[in-house]
């Protein structure tokens, strides 16, 4: 297991040495530091944020892991992101492996502030039962389906489609989300119901006169919680995961940001723990890259 969190943090590390040192220009990392929830925030246009999502946890009966989902965000239009997700992991005492691919495109039908500003998120999902990433929980979902063999899970083909409602306010220094979540396996199964609130603010709210590392307004924290809500069958929160969360994001120079999660499982179908760590760098304007000689 150790030689496991080593590659997952040495990908890490790496990545953010790139980022740092060899980018080729000045960005702005969106500084809401949720792993499941959504806000209303959306890509600028023309930009582009990539972003890691490593999730290490251990389920009962099963070996401790490391899954990591890579997304790629891209500013269609101020109205309109989309993104594509690259999901993997690798499990102690077994194996390494692709689990698949995600594409999702949030639309903000309101583009001006209101006190609750709705986002409509569309994700189709073609993934095994091996992907770990816990990116959402819906359903039942538990520690039980991340505990068998790599062998095993992935033999277990999910081409699904969810719809995420997202709610979101902006309220002085905080920043309040809520998402309601259904999904639906495309072959016969029922519709099935999660949800994820969020809550983050900066530790400061009024910015240092010179550039800085460690000023207080470069820290964003708050708290997520996330759990599944049963299906069509029976909407219901028993025999369900949920999760409590608290997070912590620091904006770093050159547009990096990092960010940091221990949750904590509240049922006894949830994980004990999922720790959670995140890099984010947005590049801008990426069309102008290729058209740098047009003038």
């Amino acid at each position: 297991m150790l030689k496991l969190l080593v590659q997952i943090l040495s990908s890490f590390c790496w990545c953010g040495v790139y980022l740092l040192v060899l980018s080729p220009g000045l960005g702005r990392a969106q500084d809401k530091p949720y792993f499941v929830t959504y806000s209303q925030d959306l890509e600028e246009p023309g930009n582009l944020e990539v972003e890691t999502k490593t999730a290490l946890a251990k389920p009962d009966g099963g070996h401790r892991y490391g899954a990591l989902a890579t997304e790629l965000e891209y500013g269609m239009r101020g109205w309109w992101t989309t993104e594509l997700y690259l999901d993997g992991q690798a499990t102690g005492q077994d194996s390494t492996l692709f689990t698949g691919f995600r594409i999702e495109n949030r639309v903000r039908p309101l583009m001006s502030e209101h006190f609750i500003n709705p986002v409509l998120y569309v994700e189709y999902e073609n993934t095994s039962g091996a992907d770990k990433t816990i990116l959402e929980v819906v359903g039942h979902d538990g520690q039980a389906d991340l505990a068998g063999p790599n062998g095993e899970l992935r033999k277990e083909h999910q081409h699904e489609a969810e719809l995420k409602l997202i709610l979101s306010s902006n309220v002085k220094d905080w920043n309040i989300s809520e998402n309601f979540i259904s999904e639906k396996n495309l072959g016969h199964e029922p519709w099935e119901f999660g949800y994820a609130v969020g809550a983050t603010r900066p530790l400061a709210s009024a910015a240092s006169v010179r550039p800085c590392t460690f000023c207080a307004e470069k820290f964003i924290t708050g708290v997520e919680g996330y759990g599944g809500l049963g299906n069509t069958d029976s909407l219901t929160m028993h025999a369900t995961s949920h999760y409590i969360a608290p997070v912590l994001g620091w904006q770093l120079p050159k547009g990096v940001r990092v960010s940091f999660s221990p949750g904590f499982g509240l049922t006894g179908s949830s994980l004990a723990r999922v720790y959670r760590a995140g890099l984010a760098y947005e590049f801008e304007q990426v069309g102008g890259w290729f058209h740098g000689g047009a003038e």
